[in-house]
């Protein structure tokens, strides 16, 4: 069985700052980590290796410093990496983003089979989670989303079975292989990589594909050329001055807790218990 992983090397979000007068992203001092969904992605790859055998390769597209982000998927067991990047990538949208990942494991294919595609469920950066559909649609393989368990693979009958989260409860869907799967968050641990693996890692021949390289001929469909989206702004949400009230009654009974509430709410907006009475009627 061959895994393929998507990857993305983004900044971390918990320290990304907005600037205040040109309203863009400063990215300056950033550090930059894997997305933590691709994480989960590749932990049941790897598991997947670990019950069935097989391969696992990682994939992402971006500058060469994502060959960080790379090798530390192989120090977690991933057998093999590939960064595709090339200038002409540059300010890509998730149209040409998937466009361009979905022609690099086509050239994967040409060599050995690929039975799934691993993504996280989005990016912390872009929160679209538009990538992974966008790569099964170019590739015609069967999409299976926000998937938070895999309970069988029939190799005989090139069969899937999995369990997917949905609003109403838990889906339990079976499809034929070859799919492209997005993991939900929460669904496994990644694991330490033990010290072979991390030796292995840092000796890899990483391969690196440019645009020609990743089968990509026209380079109007890739980077900023091949991206449709338009930014219209970026700002930082501004901070609220108002603080929390607090509401006491006389006790912790739920009817006064509510009958509270709502005087509060009424008084503060009377227009909206005069519309509340006019809907009753």
């Amino acid at each position: 069985m061959h895994s393929v992983v998507c990857i993305k090397q983004v900044p971390d979000s918990a320290q990304i700052r907005v600037h205040p007068v040109t309203n863009t992203i400063m990215r300056q001092g950033v550090p930059a980590i894997i997305n933590p969904y691709d994480l989960f992605a590749l932990e049941e790859a790897l598991r997947l290796k670990d019950r069935f055998g097989g391969t696992v390769t990682v994939i992402t597209m971006g500058p060469p410093m994502a060959e960080v982000a790379l090798r530390k998927c192989l120090s977690f067991g991933a057998d093999d990496a590939i960064l595709v990047s090339d200038r002409a990538f540059a300010g890509a949208d998730t149209l040409a983003t998937s466009y361009a990942l979905a022609a690099a494991i086509g050239k994967i294919r040409e060599n050995m089979p690929v039975d799934l595609i691993f993504t996280g469920k989005q990016t912390i950066d872009g929160d679209t989670a538009q990538v992974g559909p966008g790569i099964a649609r170019r590739l015609d393989y069967q999409l299976l989303t926000y998937v938070s368990a895999i309970r069988e693979i029939d190799h005989e009958k090139r069969e899937i079975l999995v369990e997917r989260r949905a609003e109403g409860g838990v889906q339990v869907l079976k499809t034929k292989l070859p799919c492209l799967i997005t993991m939900l968050e929460g669904t496994n641990e990644m694991r330490y990589g033990d010290m072979d693996d991390m030796f292995r890692a840092a000796r890899h021949p990483l391969k690196q594909w440019d645009r020609l390289a990743a089968g990509i001929e026209d380079p109007n469909v890739v980077g900023l050329k091949g991206s449709p989206t338009v930014v219209g702004k970026v700002f930082a949400p501004k901070p609220r001055s108002q603080r929390a009230e607090i509401i006491e009654t006389v006790d912790n009974d739920p009817k006064n807790l509510v009958v509270t509430l709502l005087a509060k709410v009424f008084t503060q907006h009377p227009k909206l218990e005069r519309e509340i009475e006019r809907l009753a009627k």
